[in-house]
């Protein structure tokens, strides 16, 4: 009999792993007394012996969530990674299959039981991988398929003609399945929906899209139920609603099952021997550490929080890879190929090492990663959870994770980090009210679907939780907007996608309508990218044609480029040869000093709760303790020459350096909402005559620096500080300024796309990112000028608040600090401000001045703020610290 997880590990092969992302975990070793305790099983006898003969019984969260299925409900499972999510999501189905028996040949169709929505592809085609074996040796009459983006045409008709009894799919491939005539058919069997990896998905506009499936299914199948599978909530609520229909007068929500608590995670900070950078995000410093915990352990994620970090920390790996050690990289504009190698050897055990962004955060069942490694900090507690969690994948055993913060502000964010993983803390996003583009794209959708009333489509979206707040006539002005363009643009008979017959329905104005629909929905607006194909040259010296795929870049960043350039990708070092039609050449180089891609939408903000507690960790000496000697000196001598930040106090720092005049306020409320500040202090000091010069913001501050003397002007009131950051700079300051803003346009750009007002893929053909861009621009400027209240310009208003701004935290913010703002007068730099002056020369602004200052060396900064014999006397101490701390 089997007494631990370790054992039941070790007793089968790795072929015999139990599946669904549990591992041993998701089972307790059966004994007597267990059994006679539990009772009568819900489990069908093949279930039931299936498990005794691996001697595994199910855990009570599963059998109760079972239980709870079968009754009719609909439920919302939170449990730890390891806890066996999946294997409950699925139970319910299979059991119902199990008893309703294998189809006779001849019976009438029969759709899909199941769907199975997942956030990844790659997600989906895991499932399926390890849903498969056990179905196949309990004998269960059940097909399993998968539809993703990656499944071809041919495969998708026959689904379409001969479902599989569980679908696996994205959220995408739903909007397409119920936006065709079919779909009825299709659905009208459906038993369950799935949700896995939940807190991901319904917090964006792909969750905002999927909910309005969700109605759509309901409507369908009345009788669907739901559950929702999530480790990481921060409000389960709002989650239990989502999943089921709302109404007007009552407060429906799902059912609420939670597992056991997992093994806390063993969570380290990296004490590395080097002097931890003052600023920057490569963590390049760590590089040796890092390597020697990968050849310590059988297999090590390395998550970060960008794309051109992947790419960066994977060639810093190999060049330090003196033993060859199988090091791989997987991030999403990789060729889906590679990332499908990547992750069948890492199934196989065939790799040491993976470096990954977000692609591989959720649910990927890797047992043998036994280390993850975050490299840079990771902007959230429920973030560093999800990522711990690919570790060990047994509930039992503690996962085991690294921490490398790239500069001395992230050793406090990942203290802070740490600290709230131990007690639990979620900080995952809450949840939002619906996007109007988003309603826009469905209500096409629905019209492609068949004929609709606009009153029992209001209702239907209405009961979607993210849309159950909205006004009949915001949803009027939807329909009207994907029926006409809006009043500026009636005129063009393009926009007109729907009409209403005689009988009271809209419908589809024409079938290359639909067509389009199809070619274009889903949420996900990437900058324009070009493909990359490898070439060599031939020997006349012209370029051949063919060679292998790389993946795709941002168009605009390969613009910048001239033939010969040379930059990182894939982990190689590519030369830039040159653009033919949407494909990018490229070459294979040797450089040692590439330039490196900056991939669009690869930051993750700062979240308010790490905000919070690194505010906390920095105003309370006695918390230094934990952080290293020299992050510990570095904060004491700050006390020394200026002070440190209070818990809801601002901290203004000003100081001459050269020519120029700075300003440096410590708010820790992340970039986007620094950086909004910042645009907004240059308008006021603008108009105050100051001459701004330009801004720089980091997570943790904001830089700004002018030709006037900052200090004194702050100092005799002009203006004052409290007027400068006064909370009406969010009111016409915001106005003007969003008016004059780039922000906007590239804002609406995506608000068009996904509404459809603006089609980016077409029969043969697709427009490149700056047809598109153009398209955009005009018709905003029309938008603007003649119908300022268009309903996309208002969608377009609410994402830059909500999103690029962070309008919402950055006015809570400056009611925080009213009354709290403390302005240190310096003659030189000081310390907490080194990290951010580093930074300089990223941003600009307009103004009476243009030129900017260009980032001074780290060392010539340090030596300005210090002095070079304090500099010294600063570095020998924190060295004897660190010593005198590994003593202790």
């Amino acid at each position: 009999m089997l007494q631990d997880g370790n054992r039941l590990r070790g007793a089968l092969p790795p072929a015999q792993h139990l599946p669904f992302q549990t591992r041993s975990a998701s089972f307790t070793p059966v004994t007597a007394s267990d059994s006679a305790s539990r009772g009568a099983s819900p489990l069908p006898k093949p279930f039931a012996d299936w498990f005794a003969a691996r001697g595994w019984a199910p855990r009570a969260h599963q059998l109760e969530l079972l239980t709870r299925a079968r009754a009719g409900e609909s439920l919302l499972l939170i449990a730890p990674t390891g806890a066996g999510k999946t294997l409950a999501g699925f139970l319910p189905s299979l059991t119902d299959l199990f008893a309703r028996g294998k189809m006779p040949p001849g019976s009438a169709f029969t759709g899909i039981h199941t769907l199975y929505i997942s956030p990844l592809k790659a997600l989906a085609v895991d499932i399926e991988r390890n849903l498969t074996k056990p179905v196949e040796e309990m004998g269960l009459p059940v097909t399993i398929e998968t539809r993703t983006g990656d499944t071809p045409q041919a495969k998708r008709q026959r689904q379409r003609l001969t479902p599989p009894d569980i679908l696996l799919t994205t959220p995408e491939q739903l909007a397409l399945l119920i936006a065709n005539a079919e779909a009825p058919r299709f659905f009208k069997d459906l038993k369950f929906v799935v949700f896995d990896e939940l807190h991901s998905l319904v917090t964006s506009k792909r969750g905002h899209l999927l909910s309005l499936g969700l109605a759509r299914l309901r409507k369908l199948a009345p009788g669907l139920r739901t559950i929702g599978l999530s480790a990481t909530v921060a409000e389960p609520m709002d989650l239990r609603r989502w999943l089921v229909g709302q109404a007007p007068e009552a407060d429906n929500h799902a059912g609420l099952v939670l597992g056991p608590s997992g093994a806390k995670p063993i969570i380290t900070i990296l004490k590395s021997e080097e002097h931890i950078p003052w600023s920057g995000h490569s963590a390049r410093y760590a590089m040796p550490e890092v390597y020697q915990a990968i050849r310590e352990h059988r297999t090590t994620l390395l998550f970060v929080n960008t794309r051109s970090q992947a790419e960066m920390l994977f060639q810093e790996l190999w060049r330090i890879n003196e033993e060859t050690l199988p090091i791989a990289l997987h991030h999403g504009s990789l060729d889906v190929a590679q990332r499908r190698k990547v992750e069948s050897a890492m199934a196989e055990n065939r790799l040491r090492a993976v470096v990954a962004t977000s692609t591989l955060d959720l649910g990927i069942d890797w047992g043998d990663v036994d280390l993850v490694i975050h490299v840079g900090a990771p902007k959230g507690a429920s973030r560093l959870a999800q990522r711990i969690g690919r570790a060990n994948h047994r509930m039992d055993e503690p996962s085991r994770a690294i921490l490398v913060p790239a500069n001395r502000f992230e050793v406090m964010e990942c203290q802070a980090a740490l600290d709230a993983n131990y007690v639990g803390a979620q900080d995952t996003p809450p949840m939002t009210a619906g996007a109007l583009d988003v309603l826009a794209q469905h209500v096409l959708g629905m019209a492609c679907a068949g004929p609709f009333d606009e009153n029992a489509l209001l209702a239907e979206v209405i009961s979607a939780a993210p849309y159950a707040a909205l006004p009949r006539e915001t949803f009027a002005r939807v329909v009207q907007f994907v029926a006409t363009g809006g009043y500026a643009l009636q005129t063009y008979e393009r926009y007109a996608k729907i009409r209403k017959t005689k009988d009271g329905l809209w419908r589809v104005s024409n079938l290359q309508v639909a067509q389009q629909y199809r070619l274009n929905l889903g949420t996900i607006v990437e900058m324009p990218m070009l493909n990359l194909r490898l070439v060599k040259r031939n020997a006349r010296g012209s370029l051949g044609r063919g060679g292998a795929a790389l993946g795709k870049v941002e168009e605009y960043f390969l613009e910048t480029m001239s033939p010969g350039d040379t930059f990182l990708f894939a982990g190689k070092v590519l030369r830039f040869e040159g653009i033919r039609e949407n494909e990018c050449l490229v070459s294979q180089a040797f450089s040692q000093d590439p330039k490196v891609p900056v991939y669009a939408g690869g930051k993750f903000p700062l979240s308010t709760y790490l905000a919070e507690q690194v505010r906390v960790m920095l105003a309370d000496p006695d918390r230094w303790r934990e952080l290293p000697g020299q992050v510990r000196e570095w904060l004491s001598i700050q006390r020394d020459v200026s002070m440190v930040p209070k818990r809801d106090e601002l901290l203004i720092e000003t100081f001459p350096r050269g020519s120029r005049h700075y300003m440096v306020a410590y708010a820790f409320e992340g970039r986007l909402a620094h950086q909004t500040l910042g645009m907004l202090l240059t308008r006021r000091l603008e108009r105050a005559g100051l001459k701004p010069l330009g801004f720089v913001a980091t997570d943790y501050s904001l830089a700004v620096w002018a030709l006037d003397d900052l200090g004194a002007a702050f100092g005799a009131r002009r203006p004052s500080l409290a007027d400068l950051f006064d909370e009406d700079m969010l009111g016409d300051d915001l106005e003007a300024w969003l008016d004059e803003s780039w922000m906007l346009k590239r804002t609406f750009r995506n608000c068009a796309v996904i509404a459809g007002l603006i089609e980016q893929r077409h029969p043969g053909r697709e427009k490149t990112g700056r047809q598109v861009t153009v398209s955009a621009d005009l018709i905003y400027d029309v938008l603007r000028s003649h119908e300022p209240d268009h309903i996309l310009l208002e969608a377009t208003r609410h994402d830059a608040a909500s999103g690029l701004l962070d309008i919402e935290r950055l006015g809570t913010m400056l009611a925080r600090i009213r009354g709290h703002i403390t302005h240190r007068p310096l003659d030189r730099i000081s310390p907490l401000a080194i990290p951010v002056m580093l930074e300089i020369g990223r941003e600009t602004v307009a103004g009476e001045a243009h030129d900017v200052v260009l980032a001074e060396a780290a060392e010539d900064l340090i030596a300005e703020a210090l002095g070079e014999a304090a500099m010294q006397d600063v570095m020998r101490r924190a060295d004897d610290n660190d010593r005198w701390t590994e003593r202790e």
